[in-house]
């Protein structure tokens, strides 16, 4: 099967989650909006296409499926390219933790816009720092610590038991993410986060995501993504 994947152009963003898990399973797939531009997300969302309607990207479209939200897309992928365990309690289990990260990354997202996604940056500056102090020092570390125990009451090297998962994949977007935006808060959790950071790397170096990080394929981090980097919300 073929893929077609929509979202925004020029930001990883949650798209970003859905991209590692078709390229960890080398899935042939078309990046949409990347060929024809932002507009061809736009009839989806308006309705004008039969079948799902979503409300924002990303979403993908396999066959007649018509597959939003990112945890959903990822667990209709997963047992299909060999991303998860048969169990049901197995896929019950990734789909919480990938919900987990969802939470946290949204909390990253909101240190930037924590007043309004209407508003730009500039326009909500002084709620920013305060949002992002607590995050950096309260919820990342909660949210990382978690990660850790799941880690540790696995085999120490998989989120689900003792096989790659699309939750490792998350989970290294996740941190890659944070030590971009937040890379001070991230270095005074460097002993914390030792099994998170060894996840990462490991996944860093499976050949076909290593492959696509290294392409023009993989967008930079930026300041236009969930995860930025504004030095003022990252003082610790």
């Amino acid at each position: 099967m073929r893929y077609e994947l929509y979202y925004w152009t020029g930001i990883q963003g949650r798209g970003e989650f859905v991209r590692l898990a078709l390229e960890n399973a080398r899935a042939s797939y078309t990046d949409v909006a990347r060929i024809e531009g932002d507009q061809a997300i736009m009839p989806f969302l308006r309705g004008e296409h039969a079948g799902a309607l979503p409300f924002a990207p990303p979403f993908l479209r396999a066959g007649r499926l018509l597959i939003a939200q990112t945890a959903n897309i990822l667990a209709f992928l997963a047992p299909r390219h060999g991303l998860i365990p048969a169990s049901s309690a197995s896929q019950i289990y990734a789909m919480q933790l990938q919900q987990t990260i969802t939470d946290i990354v949204a909390e990253a997202h909101d240190t930037h816009h924590p007043i309004a996604v209407e508003q730009y940056y500039e326009q909500q500056r002084a709620e920013a720092r305060k949002r992002s102090a607590s995050f950096c020092a309260q919820r990342i570390p909660k949210y990382l610590g978690y990660f850790e125990q799941v880690l540790e009451r696995g085999d120490g090297h998989h989120a689900i038991g003792r096989r790659h998962s699309y939750v490792d994949l998350s989970l290294f977007q996740l941190m890659s993410g944070l030590d971009y935006a937040f890379p001070n808060a991230m270095k005074g959790l460097r002993r914390r986060t030792a099994r998170l950071r060894a996840l990462r790397d490991r996944v860093a170096d499976r050949p076909n995501i290593a492959a696509y990080l290294a392409s023009e394929r993989r967008i930079p981090f930026n300041e236009d993504g969930i995860f930025r980097h504004y030095p003022e919300l990252d003082e610790s």
